[in-house]
């Protein structure tokens, strides 16, 4: 370790356990570690939403007990701009965006990354659970090795420059290894509970948080197998394929094409009539018009450069918590990917992001249409 004894490494700190061990361990691999605490986020920042000011003290605590250094940084006009003003923008076409995937590759990777190399940095790192590995001349975006935890697939859209500066400690590890390391080293965020809700604003009531930004349009909500009215909704922007809660229609029974025993299952949105804004549900989560063996895909990025051959097999998935679906790519030109699963995939929904993976390699991928 003696070759990075004084390179330094600037580390996004966000007071959680997984940020704090990745500052722990490259201190104990011998680098010279700065710790930087994002702030992102400064509409209605109280104690009832957001929680950075306790983020901002878990994180003092940690750089004290580790002994590093951190330096505070405000990228919320940044944030507004690139991510923000996006995210609003999708929901307003009637999509639905994933503002972590751009959240990583405008703010976390660029914004943040900007600031450390002005700092003198030759690397940053964060807590995500991914790996990088140069092969060829090339990085590669890899899979981590704790499977229920990797997030490649909010990673996909870095590029060559950002995975070049970029070191993930924690690539080899599980996540009960690493609140290990954190209570063995007397962290104690060790038994912390993880984030979660929209990047860099937190958990709260989302439907409300979008009706501040967002107008309301009130419209019908319909079966989509006999056009039955069956409530009202708020507007279509709050609504995503898929989405179970929060549609005021569970106790309506099915109508003629529908069995006696089917009769008390629960809705699901199925589709979206922008033009007639009409939301459209379906019953039972198995029903055909929840399930897609094909998508297309604009906004490609690929991390490597190239795009994948077509006609072979891959795996992609279409959100966060799914299990790798096989797959093969049938086009991919002109900025559009058209690819088909060799089983159908539940509530595929515009706006969201297909992620493709070659084994471990995380290949890229781009917003579904």
């Amino acid at each position: 370790m003696a070759s990075v004894m004084k390179k330094t490494v600037v580390v996004g700190l966000s007071g959680g356990v997984d940020s704090s061990v990745a500052a722990l361990l490259l201190k104990q691999w011998g680098w010279n570690v700065v710790g930087l605490f994002m702030k992102n986020w400064e509409d209605d920042d109280d104690e009832t939403y957001c929680s950075s000011r306790q983020d901002l003290l878990d994180v003092m605590s940690v750089a004290d007990r580790i002994g590093i250094d951190v330096e505070v940084v405000n990228f919320a006009k940044e944030y507004k701009e690139r991510v923000f003003a996006r995210f609003l923008a999708e929901y307003r076409a009637g999509r639905t965006p994933n503002p972590d995937v751009f959240c990583n590759s405008e703010i976390k990777f660029k914004a943040f990354l900007e600031h450390a190399l002005s700092m003198g940095a030759e690397k940053i790192a964060t807590g995500h659970y991914a790996g990088v590995r140069e092969f060829d001349g090339r990085f590669q975006l890899l899979k981590s090795e704790d499977g229920t935890k990797d997030q490649t697939y909010f990673l996909h859209r870095l590029d060559q420059r950002q995975l070049s500066k970029t070191l993930f400690p924690l690539a080899e590890l599980y996540k009960r290894d690493v609140r290990k390391i954190a209570a063995e080293a007397g962290l104690h965020v060790a038994l912390k509970k993880d984030s979660t809700g929209i990047c860099f604003i937190g958990e709260r009531p989302f439907k409300e948080f979008l009706m501040r930004y967002l107008p309301r349009r009130k419209g019908e909500i319909r079966s989509l197998d006999d056009d039955r009215v069956l409530g009202e909704h708020d507007g279509l922007t709050f609504h995503t394929l898929g989405q179970r809660k929060g549609l005021s229609i569970g106790g309506i029974k099915g109508g003629k094409t529908k069995n006696a025993e089917n009769d008390h299952e629960a809705w699901f949105v199925a589709k979206k009539d922008i033009g007639r804004n009409i939301l459209y549900v379906v019953q039972g989560r198995g029903h055909p018009a929840l399930l897609s063996d094909q998508l297309s895909a604009g906004q490609l990025s690929w991390i490597s450069g190239g795009s994948p051959k077509t006609h072979w097999v891959f795996a992609a998935k279409t959100r966060y918590r799914q299990t790798d679906a096989p797959c093969e790519i049938e086009r991919v030109d002109d900025g559009r990917l058209d690819l088909r699963f060799a089983v159908p995939q539940w509530a595929v929904t515009p706006g969201q992001s297909v992620v493709v993976y070659d084994g471990r390699v995380c290949l890229g991928g781009g917003i579904i249409g």
